[in-house]
């Protein structure tokens, strides 16, 4: 890479600075939130029942993300601007949000994954 290649603006992935404490932590940059994540979440909220919202936190190799849980377990997770635009996306389409750190992550989901793993395997 070229020094003249960092300062491109190019179709680039818009990046996250490091936390300050880099150093001290071993951050790294972590792509952030957009408008593609929003609108998948959006969607996705809007054509299943059940659904619950579990905010994930910020760590070293990803950013703040929300995972959505529909009643019979399928999933998706992406990346949001902050916890509590995680929380109030949850509030304005009426799904309970949770903290994830401290509720951990529902049952329902992991019995999901462990379907679809069986219906892979047994499709050749």
């Amino acid at each position: 890479m070229g020094l003249m290649d960092r300062f491109r603006r190019g179709s680039k992935q818009r990046m996250r600075k490091p936390a300050r404490d880099a150093a001290r932590t071993g951050s790294t940059r972590v792509r952030a939130s957009d408008a593609v994540d929003r609108e998948h979440l959006s969607s996705w909220v809007s054509e299943r029942r059940g659904v619950e919202g579990f905010v994930e936190p910020r760590t070293a190799v990803s950013d703040v993300t929300l995972l959505l849980v529909a009643h019979d377990g399928e999933w998706t997770r992406r990346r949001v601007p902050s916890i509590d635009w995680a929380h109030d996306f949850c509030n304005r389409f009426q799904v309970p949000s949770y903290d994830a750190g401290l509720v951990g992550i529902p049952q329902r989901m992991r019995d999901y994954n462990s379907r679809v793993k069986k219906q892979g395997r047994q499709d050749p």
